[in-house]
């Protein structure tokens, strides 16, 4: 079994422009559940309306948590083995197109919950459901990142989808908040939408819904379907509970011959749990430590989104180039420093100046982390080797909090849990470090995206 990305081994199938654009399109369209579903909107509208007189000392924030943790475990458990149960039944797309319109169906069952808490608990569940399913889906959609491309644009078409995540969730953002949340009283933006019974929010559940919808699609009529590969003998006819004992052969197979992958998960999953903890924590510090109002916090996202967008597009080409371990240590070598900055510097404008430094980086880590791996994945293990991913990437999700927590106990001050995430962020560079690079084929034909 090789580690090296070989352009003979049913890569590069469907790359023309209209493919990739296709496969770009789904994550445009995803971002309706991470922008508009987890982060934004019905996150906030569950703790905030629904939750906010729910009997009893637990509070519906702490509910949500426990929720989101429970999808995580979930996620953990199923998503190696459902690559693996993708890639030997020749189910890649099928299985995305499944789990696509599964999560939208979550996501439009969401409108039927009301601002009322014994809604909460259909809300908690469809929201963990949906998270899960959503996770899953993304490992035949990663997988699918070296059928759209060949070794030489591998860089610039995953930047390309990352970047088309960032814009379709300022986009939609933007269209939800002007059209559906924006003023006070009983009606709520342009369209004049009556607040009772959070009906202004539900709406906006149900464009999320379509718009994933509609914008999974492209990728399901113009991507084929690769015919199963022969890597994994008899794994195409065990059960489920067989596909762990597939996995658990593999994994070991995988660590006596190419050692590579397995180090750059661990590194991977350590230093992607400091990039996420920029965004979960970024907006908290903007407003109680830099001064920046509330009502500007929106703002500073969408420029936020912006440049991470423009990083990972800018970086995908150099990532063909140079290779996607270079762009790594360059993005989080610069986010320490950047983010070493922000710990001594005050106000709103230096907060303005260093974050949006700090997220212009954020884009090409995370498009050149999916490379590196594609790069090194056994030709036919693609979902498998994605699935680990997403496993290993839950494992450690408790990092960046967890520190990010203590040193802002530690030093009685939310500014110096910056620390705490710039320690994530430097572990995982320094575990890269030790990571050989995999190789670049630049001798396949480009096809600009």
């Amino acid at each position: 079994m090789t580690s090296e990305v070989r352009a003979t081994a049913g890569i590069g199938r469907a790359h023309t422009r209209r493919q990739v654009a296709a496969w770009g399109m789904w994550d445009w369209g995803s971002a309706a559940f991470n922008a508009v579903i987890v982060t934004f909107v019905f996150s906030v509208y569950l703790t905030d309306a629904v939750g906010d007189d729910l009997p009893g000392s637990i509070s519906a924030s702490t509910w949500l948590g426990w929720a989101l943790a429970a999808a995580g475990v979930c996620v953990a458990l199923l998503a190696p083995v459902s690559g693996q149960r993708f890639d030997a039944r020749g189910h890649r797309k099928r299985a995305l197109a499944l789990l696509t319109f599964a999560t939208v169906a979550c996501i439009a069952a969401m409108y039927f919950v009301r601002d009322d808490h014994s809604y909460l608990w259909l809300g908690l569940v469809l929201l963990a459901a949906g998270s899960v399913l959503f996770e899953i889906a993304e490992v035949p959609y990663n997988a699918m990142l070296r059928q759209v491309s060949t070794p030489a644009t591998i860089g610039r078409v995953s930047g390309f989808g990352w970047a088309m995540g960032y814009f379709g969730g300022i986009v939609l953002l933007l269209v939800a908040y002007l059209g559906f949340i924006a003023g006070d009283g009983d009606t709520r933006g342009l369209l004049s939408i009556p607040t009772e019974d959070g009906a202004n929010i539900r709406l906006v559940v149900l464009l999320a819904a379509v718009w994933f919808a509609v914008f999974a699609i492209p990728v399901l009529l113009t991507v084929p379907e690769l015919p199963a590969p022969k890597v994994d003998p008899g794994a195409d006819r065990v059960g489920f509970l067989g596909s762990y004992r597939v996995l658990w052969r593999d994994v070991r197979e995988l660590w006596s011959e190419d050692r590579r992958v397995v180090h750059f998960l661990v590194a991977s999953a350590i230093f992607r749990d400091g990039l996420a903890g920029v965004f979960t924590f970024g907006a908290v510090l903007a407003v109680t430590v830099y001064g920046i109002d509330a009502g500007d916090v929106l703002l500073f996202g969408v420029a936020a989104n912006v440049l991470a967008a423009a990083g990972a597009l800018a970086a995908g080409r150099i990532d063909d180039r140079v290779g996607p371990k270079a762009v790594l240590v360059v993005s989080l070598s610069s986010m320490l420093v950047v983010g070493a900055a922000l710990i001594v510097v005050s106000g709103p404008l230096m907060f303005w100046i260093f974050g949006l430094a700090l997220c212009l980086f954020v884009g090409p880590a995370q498009s050149s982390s999916r490379t590196f791996l594609a790069r090194m994945t056994p030709p036919g293990r693609e979902g498998q080797l994605f699935g680990l991913y997403a496993t290993t990437g839950r494992a450690v999700s408790f990092l960046a909090p967890a520190l990010f927590g203590l040193f802002a106990w530690a030093f009685s001050a939310d500014r110096a849990g910056i620390a705490g995430i710039l320690v994530v962020l430097g572990g995982g560079l320094i575990a890269l470090l030790g990571v050989p690079a995999p190789r670049t084929d630049t001798a396949e034909k480009v096809v600009d995206v």
